[in-house]
């Protein structure tokens, strides 16, 4: 069985709220200084669900990443992990694309690949929460797409894939190849050691370009992206006083009346 988990390079969310800058004019978000990138946790947990398919089956795991400029230490994470491959599309032509766009370039990358049973992606992405990716992959493929798995199981060329709704759980069986987006409860990926880490420099790195792919410039964005800004947050701080206790309590009980708060 041969499993391809997409993970994708993102700004790392736990970074300083001082450190995520963007440009206006360009509509893009900087990348920051001295903070590295991380592999989006969604894509981790597509990942996890890979590498849980390995430990039950016989499977070989290439993780997939796209981008212009790719941090190549962070996505090795992938292959201390567990995962057998990694497969890097890096080309000038990636940058900034648009979810549709991203899948059209994995599927051919994908294709190249050969015979793939199971595609994994996380939920979404955690930079633009888009949601698209994965089954825009099953639509450009021709096979089927499951979304939001809580639990991955293969068996007989069929997949068994549970997720949660709102009254219990929903399972479902869809026949291979076959697209499933993974959802965050399904777990976070596993620790590695640093026995893994090194490991993972032997593990074999492919670097595909546009050329390599043999496929056209990928298409202008679908949407257009009208402006990028932060958000103003304004804090307004009223200090209610009063020559006692009391009488401070009562002021704030009159001010909070005019409000109609109270």
């Amino acid at each position: 069985m041969h499993i391809v988990a997409c993970i994708k390079q993102v700004p790392d969310p736990e970074m300083p709220n001082s450190s995520f800058k963007i440009s206006v004019e360009e509509r893009r978000a900087i990348p920051p200084q001295g903070v590295p990138p991380v592999v989006s946790p969604y894509d981790e947990n597509a990942l996890e669900a890979a590498l849980r398919l390995k430990d039950r089956c016989e499977a070989h795991v290439t993780a997939m990443s796209l981008g212009s400029k790719l941090a190549h230490p962070v996505l090795r994470k992938a292959l201390a992990a567990g995962a057998d491959e990694l497969v890097l599309l890096e080309d000038p032509a990636f940058e900034s694309l648009d979810s549709f766009a991203t899948a059209g370039v994995l599927a051919a990358a994908i294709r190249r690949l050969g015979d793939v049973d199971i595609v994994l992606a996380g939920r979404q992405a955690a930079d633009w929460d888009s949601g698209i990716a994965g089954c825009a992959i099953a639509e450009d493929l021709g096979i089927p797409c499951v979304t939001l798995a809580t639990r991955v199981d293969a068996e007989n060329e069929k997949v068994r894939v549970e997720r949660i709704v709102s009254n219990g759980f929903e399972i479902t069986e869809i026949p291979l190849p076959c697209v499933i987006t993974v959802d965050s409860d399904l777990g976070e990926l596993r620790q590695t050691t640093l026995q893994e880490l090194s490991a993972a420099q032997k593990k074999p790195v492919h670097v595909w370009s546009l050329a390599d792919l043999e496929i056209d410039p990928p298409h202008p964005p679908r949407c257009d992206l009208l402006d990028l800004f932060i958000p103003e947050r304004k804090t307004v701080c009223d200090i209610i006083q009063g020559v006692t206790a009391a009488d401070a309590a009562v002021r704030l009980a009159n001010r909070l009346h005019e409000a109609s708060v109270l």
